[in-house]
């Protein structure tokens, strides 16, 4: 009988050695998991933080060029169409001089 009590001794410390190996293996796994939960939200927190950002970068670009950009482009678009007017007139006065008079 003693030998079986020892037999049974040996079986429990295997069974407890796989308990608590399975114990820690599961631990560092679920450790492991929390950790890359924590990281992935703290990326998307990023990500949206960086989106609006932009958003707001971006507005704010828009109202600038709305209130500075704009009566300048539409003093450069009158400047050229003004240039390209003189031009027009001086090729017709160019044909002009170069048809025959009569």
């Amino acid at each position: 009988m003693a030998e079986r009590y020892g037999h049974q001794r040996g079986g429990n410390a295997g069974v407890i050695g796989s308990a608590v190996a399975g114990a820690v293996i599961g631990a560092a796994g679920l450790a492991w998991w929390l950790l890359s939960e924590a990281e992935r939200r703290r990326s998307e927190a990023r990500q949206q933080r960086s989106l609006r950002l932009s958003r707001l970068q971006g507005a704010a670009e828009l109202l600038e060029a709305g209130e500075g950009e704009r009566p300048l482009q539409e003093r450069e678009l009158h400047h050229k169409v003004q240039e390209l007017n003189q031009a027009i007139e001086a090729v017709r006065r160019q044909l002009e001089q170069l048809q025959p008079q009569g």
